[in-house]
């Protein structure tokens, strides 16, 4: 299976993967894609049961998650790349970086944890939305995106993503949230060698900073930055993530 995809930018220059967050697509990444454009070669991605990506029976694994990035690396003839992943892209991120480690040169992991959450209330997620459909958590997801003040100033924000949660397959997303009840890469991560940023944002709910900060703290040679911004700082943040990235990158 290859995911749906996209690419940007000059396929001679270095790679850099984005992993979107769970109830998103690629177009989550619009904020950085320009920027990055100019000196890479991006690939953005819908992952598996989100946007356009096929969505087959889960539940789904990290390890489903991870393969999926490989295959697609192979399919785009890409020996090794950047990976940037936020929330469960993040946690993606981490795997590979641990399981496929000569695929990934350096790794960014934004507003996301080695552990996101406890089981049971992923899983009561999962029985919502399967029940009910994407409406049923549409308010209550998007709220904790955003911070207060930026969502009021900011309603284009809210829609946008509001309406990107909507499209989410609701068997994907459920089949999604089984990768996070069972995912805990606390003890695995020290074992990653690419040189690795971990981003906070200092109004994260989800993924409170202390959790992202703890990535940097367990990678060897780990580096932390935070932002002003909730759980979605790519898009609240979007300069000063955009910076951070290519700070890093280059």
């Amino acid at each position: 299976m290859i995911v749906h995809h996209e690419t940007t930018g000059d396929p001679a220059r270095p790679t850099v993967v984005l992993s979107n967050s769970l109830g998103t697509d690629l177009a989550l990444w619009a904020p950085q894609v320009a920027a990055l454009a100019e000196r890479f070669h991006v690939v953005r991605y819908d992952s598996r049961g989100h946007g356009r990506s096929p969505v087959p029976a889960g539940p789904y694994t990290i390890e489903d998650l991870g393969g999926d990035v490989v295959a697609l690396l192979d399919h785009l003839g890409i020996e090794r790349a950047h990976v940037v992943g936020i929330s469960i892209g993040g946690l993606t991120g981490q795997h590979l970086a641990v399981a496929h480690r000569d695929r990934v040169d350096r790794l960014v992991v934004a507003d996301t944890a080695a552990k996101i959450g406890e089981p049971k209330t992923w899983r009561e997620r999962a029985a919502l939305v399967t029940r009910d459909g994407m409406s049923a958590v549409a308010s209550g997801v998007v709220e904790r995106w955003l911070t207060p003040e930026h969502a009021a100033a900011h309603p284009e924000k809210v829609r946008w993503l509001t309406e990107m949660l909507l499209a989410t397959d609701p068997t994907g997303y459920a089949a999604t949230c089984e990768v996070l009840a069972t995912t805990d890469l606390r003890e695995s991560i020290a074992g990653i060698t690419a040189p690795t940023l971990a981003i906070g944002a200092t109004g994260d709910v989800p993924t409170p900073p202390s959790a992202t900060r703890a990535i940097a703290e367990a990678v060897p040679g780990g580096q932390y930055r935070e932002v002003d911004a909730a759980h979605i700082s790519n898009v609240e943040a979007a300069e000063d993530f955009t910076s951070a990235l290519l700070d890093f990158l280059a």
